[in-house]
């Protein structure tokens, strides 16, 4: 199991099928900053939250230069529904293989209500331009995430 990437490290790349059909690739948004976020699994409450939460916000990360992809290990088709319920403006991405998701470190033991499991903690990358990221955020807590994402990519682009 990898160890989530640090600030400065290259951002793994990746290419996934990804909703609507066809593939997403990191490498084509060089020159952009991309918002990568890994979430459990689609249409759950927390999940939906963070999907719509980001969707809201899209012309205000577009403004600043800058591309919201969500990844789970749910699959295109999923994705498609998931993305036509809530009417979703970002980018989703199927990594059902979890090669994506263990790259990132992500693919993590959990416990619920004593019960132990592997399952995708919900965790949001900042990559720069150059494909390097700029910052993390493990374990996000869902308040308030969507804006302090948005307000990091400000920075960075000015």
């Amino acid at each position: 199991m990898s160890a989530i990437p640090e600030p400065g490290s290259p951002a793994p790349d990746f290419t996934l099928p990804r909703d609507g059909g066809g593939t997403v690739s990191l490498h084509d948004f060089r020159g952009k900053t991309v918002v990568l976020y890994f979430y459990p699994k689609d249409d759950t409450t927390g999940c939906t939250r963070e999907a719509i939460g980001f969707s809201e916000k899209i012309k205000d990360f577009a403004k600043a230069n800058a591309i919201v992809i969500g990844v789970s290990k749910d699959s295109a088709q999923k994705h498609d529904k998931f993305k036509a319920k809530y009417d979703l403006k970002v980018i989703l991405a199927a990594d059902e293989d979890l090669d994506v998701i263990k790259a990132y470190g992500v693919w993590v033991e959990k416990n619920m209500y004593g019960r132990r499991y592997m399952g995708t903690q919900r965790t949001t990358f900042l990559i720069d331009e150059n494909g390097i990221i700029a910052r993390v955020w493990p374990k996000v807590k869902l308040k308030g995430h969507v804006d302090d994402v948005l307000q990091s990519v400000r920075e960075r682009t000015g």
